[in-house]
């Protein structure tokens, strides 16, 4: 879906940010995950139409740049609307989980080799 309306005219990325060019939040990474929360709080301000598609989106944890891609919209847009919906308590995010540091398991990558040498 692009950022345009059902007539088809274009919408600017900064329209939809209300030409901030930069997120208020640090908190975000490509690979950071997004989630709705759900019941939103009480005191919850009317979202824009750009902030409802996100929480749709949200509904099950999903990650930022799957978020921008099923937008159609650039990351760094994605990601400032999303500081929006953290900050007024619409989402929650969690970092990436750190990758453990211990050594491959040999015998599980020469199993995998050998099963894709036979394909």
């Amino acid at each position: 879906m692009d950022a345009g309306d059902a007539a088809g005219r274009l919408v600017r990325p900064f329209t939809l940010t209300r030409g901030r060019t930069r997120p208020s939040r640090a908190d975000f990474t490509l690979i950071s995950t997004v989630t709705a929360v759900d019941p939103p709080p009480a005191a919850a301000a009317r979202c824009q139409p750009e902030h409802t598609r996100i929480l749709r989106l949200c509904a099950e944890p999903v990650a930022v740049a799957e978020l921008a891609a099923r937008l159609d919209l650039p990351v760094s847009v994605v990601v400032i609307l999303l500081c929006d919906l953290l900050e007024a308590g619409r989402i929650t995010v969690r970092p990436p989980r750190p990758v453990s540091r211990t050594a491959p398991d040999l015998d599980l990558l020469q199993k995998v080799r050998d099963g894709l040498g036979r394909l």
